[in-house]
């Protein structure tokens, strides 16, 4: 994607931002939202819904490109992203690729684990109209 600088950024998802995201989406799962359950399970407490990390990327993705249209995205969350731990956000686009075809990777800070790795397409310029209809 010609012109598209490259995204790095490093966020701290904490435990009310996986409550406010199980609120929003209706994904209430335990593992998200109930630290003694998920105390109890093989990652010792509660670890982010996939699509809140990819939620993250997709607003920091907008700030540099305003307007343009999402068309797919295909991910993979290799490992989990606990509450109150660092991450890194690298966003590029794909060389010698399909224009607008972006590359994503969002590690964990402290060990540099991978816990979302895919990539998206953007589309052109366009807004929803009434009909829900670009």
């Amino acid at each position: 994607m010609t012109g598209f600088a490259p995204i790095e950024a490093e966020w701290t998802p904490i435990q009310a931002d996986f409550d406010s995201f199980a609120e929003i989406s209706g994904d209430d799962n335990p593992i998200h939202v109930d630290p003694v359950f998920s105390a109890r399970t093989r990652f010792g407490r509660t670890v982010s819904h996939g699509m809140l990390l990819y939620s993250r990327v997709w607003a920091l993705i907008r700030e540099a490109v305003p307007g343009k249209r999402h068309e797919l995205q295909s991910l993979m969350f290799p490992n989990p992203a606990y509450a109150d731990e660092a991450l890194v956000i690298h966003v590029v686009a794909e060389e010698g690729g399909e224009a607008g075809r972006l590359k994503i990777s969002v590690r964990r800070k402290r060990d540099d684990a991978v816990v979302l790795q895919g990539e998206c397409v953007l589309g052109g310029e366009g807004k929803w109209n009434d009909t829900g209809i670009r």
